[in-house]
């Protein structure tokens, strides 16, 4: 950090396993990635080429050079996992993933339909080739999953093998574990926390309002993801209690 504060939360450091901002790359150019990073490399865990942008992404190797170069791991959306399966390409898929040295995974069904237990198999297959992430939670807005198959399939997937779960929002978060509106459905994060570790779950947080709401319940420490590469220092700030949002958050009142 810049210069001394006190009453600053303890907020871990990278390489780190808890507290985990991941970002959405929706198509950053080589020379945008490049100045991204140049900011915000400090505050950033993962990135993830959002849905299926990777495949009609010019450049795409000297973008994965530019992260790699500061040592961030970079996986492709579920999206593209799931039209790969849906054409019968897993191998390819697989191909792909080694072609260009991504070693991180996303196992989704958000926009098709595959029986459980096939998905828990693709989560064991791919932790022979990596680090997987799995998501859960479906894109269709009228689909309403009930907090104990929320819990469920997450307990299931992280047993298959997933080293995080992701709750689904989209990148506009207005699905999943948010309403239409945006707000967070509180009743059903916290029947998921009551089962699921914390640690365990990236919470999809696309909105400034989602964040908050994460930060407030878990702490400077919580995982959170879809996070536009813009506002990644923003959410660094309201993770420290130096947003006006979380000012007071961590302050001694006796010393304020």
């Amino acid at each position: 950090m810049n210069f001394n504060l006190s009453q600053i939360p303890d907020r871990l450091l990278r390489p780190r396993i808890s507290g985990i901002t991941m970002v959405m790359d929706k198509g950053l150019s080589v020379n945008e990635a490049q100045n991204f990073l140049s900011v915000s490399y400090p505050h950033v865990d993962i990135i993830k080429l959002g849905f299926g942008t990777s495949f009609v992404t010019p450049n795409l190797t000297e973008k994965l050079e530019v992260y790699r170069s500061y040592d961030i791991p970079v996986y492709f959306g579920g999206t593209l996992f799931e039209a790969f399966l849906i054409r019968n390409q897993f191998d390819d898929y697989l191909r792909v993933c080694k072609d260009y040295g991504i070693s991180y995974m996303e196992v989704s069904d958000g926009s098709i339909t595959i029986p459980h237990a096939e998905k828990c198999g693709y989560i064991e297959k791919l932790t022979k080739y990596g680090t997987v992430l799995s998501e859960v939670g479906s894109k269709d807005a009228a689909h309403i999953i009930p907090p104990y198959k929320w819990i469920e399939l997450m307990r299931a997937e992280l047993s298959a093998g997933s080293t995080y779960v992701i709750a689904e929002a989209r990148e506009a978060g207005n699905v999943g574990i948010y309403r239409g509106s945006g707000e967070v459905r509180e009743g059903l994060v916290q029947e998921i926390l009551t089962q699921i570790p914390g640690e365990k779950i990236i919470w999809e947080a696309p909105q400034k309002a989602q964040q908050l709401y994460f930060i407030e319940l878990l702490g400077c420490n919580v995982n959170l993801g879809n996070i536009a590469p813009t506002e990644v220092i923003p959410l660094e700030a309201m993770r420290l209690g130096l947003r006006g949002d979380t000012f007071s958050l961590y302050l001694d009142k006796k010393e304020a």
